[in-house]
């Protein structure tokens, strides 16, 4: 045997398990101004929608106490900067430029106001520290934490800030809503593991909370964190012509991501808990934004905090990284419950992103039109479906109504109303839309060529396209440009004619994620695919808690089945510090694990978790663990080369905007 190394099937697993994480340096673009057209149809925005209404600034403004420091950036341990609010300053104070659209601009703006604010007395937030917002709750005897960001740097440098200014008061609780990481990933910056042990802390999550954030981006995680490169904008520079966060927060941090395992579990609606001489009172919301989600009502102080389901702006029914998609009947039926049970009690509405709603009055507004947008999206789009209509076509004919589109929290910056309505559709129908024709249709990179032909030639094309291109149809030129690309990935003029159109579609987008992908497809047509850092997500905290189960799971989506056929490998895999025993078969091309290992394995290895650990993180191998005795591998070494030879490695930076080689 000359490998025993598991590090090829297990490396994938940097940057490939949150929602939310990727970052990484910009690179220099050559941008193009802004067109006639798409002048024209961003200042038609400004007529559109309520420029005047000033509400929100005011509302985003309110109870400041103090900026954050350094002018926002928050560097890591190697003195590098893991967060960079400063960059996005840009926007203060200016109109709006042709290459943006007003609407998202104007979102910018808000999001810019960041710092320690005062929510309400015992309430406080610290936001523009991180893509999401840390709120502190003030009890008897210390001080409550609801989700502490992504990175452990970021929620330190909040504890700090908020400290400076409030005291330095123990943190006694830390509240997950929701499983996604930029809502947990920085416990370990404000809140000692010991201290958890110990009984000194409380942390709280709703019911399915771990394995969710363990597991909702392992098993399609590379695919999907290569999108994510695309949909956070990480790409991108940052300005008028380039990147403006994602709509729903500036960006991502790229410190340390941690978790620590909850101690209290959430798991029924009416639920109720004290802590810290404050009463909380939970409402269970899975399959909403997140798979494992929970709001909750603080009685005491009237305050009301519903996790990501109604924040300001429509939010995604499908994120564009990939994910599962989201049920929008569920997601509105629970902010009806929330309305029914505290809309006339609640005095303050606040969320781990944006700014808070205050008053009886504007929360019950902002609970009915969070509940209706979804609700209209997901009853429209059923109605068409119901009619003879397809995905793409009900897409193109749903109109929101005035007092929903004119609403600012409905707006979609995050989401959109487009790809909310396609995710209605998949998820009650699927991807095919009845019509034979679209069946089995041919690959783009196959169908390319013959689109092509069929049209003349490349050249043709180009030509034709360019005209489009001038009379503003840039929706047209991407459609028909795909296909000369995907037919002959080298042409460059294809490629930067169809970067000049996803330019434009980017500079007239209100979604922060839309315009984050049409960019970053315009920037990677002109320039290539340019390889930057990438946070390892897969850290000591996440592969720890994560079941060993799991871990099968995952490395049964890298056996390859045409090099798996015809093999019949069993092993046995046993963690000798936490008792688990595993048979673990390969056969008809399928990896599967037995809850009993087999009486005749063709092998066995024997090892501690913490030490399988090291070699899922690619810190050792198992030839190392082996051969210092911190492993016992028993049985035919050559059989588990075997195995290992039918595990494919996922490569990060594959093409999104250009063909893949076929395998």
């Amino acid at each position: 045997m000359t490998n025993y190394s598991l590090k090829n099937a297990t490396g994938a697993l940097a940057g490939v398990l949150m929602s939310c994480v990727i970052g990484g340096a910009a690179f220099a673009a050559d941008p193009k101004p802004a067109t006639e057209t798409t002048q024209t149809t961003n200042a038609a925005v400004l007529d559109q929608l309520p420029f005047d209404n000033t509400d929100d600034f005011e509302d985003a403004a309110r109870g400041f106490i103090a900026p954050l420091p350094n002018n926002g950036v928050i560097k890591g341990k190697d003195g590098q900067p893991v967060w960079d609010a400063s960059v996005y300053q840009f926007a203060k104070g200016k109109e709006a430029p042709d290459t943006v659209n007003p609407s998202l601009w104007r979102q910018l703006q808000l999001m810019t106001q960041g710092g320690l604010y005062e929510v309400t007395p015992q309430i406080y937030q610290v936001r523009g520290a991180d893509l999401s917002v840390i709120t502190f709750i003030e009890g008897d005897t210390g001080v409550t934490i609801v989700d502490p960001l992504i990175s452990a740097e970021t929620a330190k440098v909040a504890l700090d800030l908020y400290r400076e200014h409030r005291g330095n008061k123990p943190v006694v609780g830390v509240i997950y809503t929701h499983s996604h990481v930029d809502h947990f990933g920085g416990i370990r910056g404000v809140v000692d593991e010991a201290d958890v042990k110990a009984g000194k802390v409380h942390i709280i999550a709703p019911e399915g909370f771990t394995e969710e954030a363990i597991s909702e981006n392992v098993f399609a995680g590379n695919a999907m964190s290569r999108r994510a490169t695309y949909m956070y904008g990480n790409l991108l520079g940052k300005g008028p012509n380039a990147g403006l966060g994602t709509g729903l927060g500036l960006g991502t941090s790229t410190g340390e991501i941690t978790l620590i395992e909850p101690t209290n579990i959430i798991m029924k609606t009416g639920q109720t808990m004290e802590l810290d001489g404050l009463t909380y009172q939970f409402l269970m919301a899975p399959g909403s934004e997140a798979p494992a989600e929970m709001h909750f009502f603080i009685k005491e102080l009237k305050a009301l905090c519903t996790a990501e389901n109604a924040t300001h702006t429509l939010h995604n029914l499908y994120t564009l990284r990939g994910a599962k998609v989201r049920d929008a009947r569920a997601w509105a039926g629970y902010l009806q419950q929330t309305l029914e049970i505290w809309g006339g009690q609640a005095e303050v509405l606040f969320a781990p992103h944006h700014w808070p709603v205050w008053g009886k009055e504007d929360i019950v507004e902002r609970l009915k039109k969070q509940r209706d947008i979804m609700k209209y999206l997901n009853d429209q789009t059923l109605r068409l479906a119901n009619m003879g209509y397809n995905m793409e076509e009900a897409a193109e004919m749903i109109k929101i109504p005035d007092e929903l589109a004119n609403y600012w929290a409905a707006r979609g910056y995050y989401g959109s109303v487009k790809h909310d309505i396609k995710a209605v559709w998949n998820f009650y129908l699927g991807y095919f839309d009845g019509n034979p024709s679209r069946l089995d249709q041919l690959p783009p990179a196959d169908a390319g060529p013959k689109f092509v032909e069929y049209m003349g030639g490349a050249d043709a094309v180009i030509e034709k396209a360019q005209a489009d291109f001038d009379e503003g149809n840039y929706r047209w030129v991407a459609q028909v440009l795909d296909k000369v690309v995907m037919a002959e990935p080298d042409n460059q003029d294809a490629k930067d004619l169809l970067a000049d159109a996803l330019e434009q579609m980017g500079y007239q987008a209100e979604s922060g994620p839309w315009r984050n992908f049409y960019l970053s497809g315009a920037q990677e047509l002109r320039g290539g695919i340019q390889e930057l850092p990438a946070p390892n997500t897969s850290s000591p905290d996440i592969i720890k808690s994560m079941p060993l189960t799991m871990f099968l799971d995952f490395l049964a989506v890298h056996v390859n089945g045409e090099r798996a056929a015809g093999k019949r490998i069993f092993m046995n895999f046993t963690m000798t510090d936490t008792n688990e025993a595993y048979g673990v078969a390969l056969e008809n091309g399928v990896l599967n694990y037995y809850s009993s290992t087999f009486d005749q394995p063709d092998v066995a290895l024997s090892v501690a978790r913490s030490e399988f650990n090291d070699v899922m993180l690619g810190k050792t191998t198992l030839k190392d663990q082996v051969d210092a005795g911190k492993a016992d591998l028993e049985g035919d070494a050559a059989m588990f080369d075997a195995f290992r030879t039918t595990l494919d490695t996922f490569e990060f930076w594959w093409p999104i905007v250009t063909p893949k080689e076929a395998m």
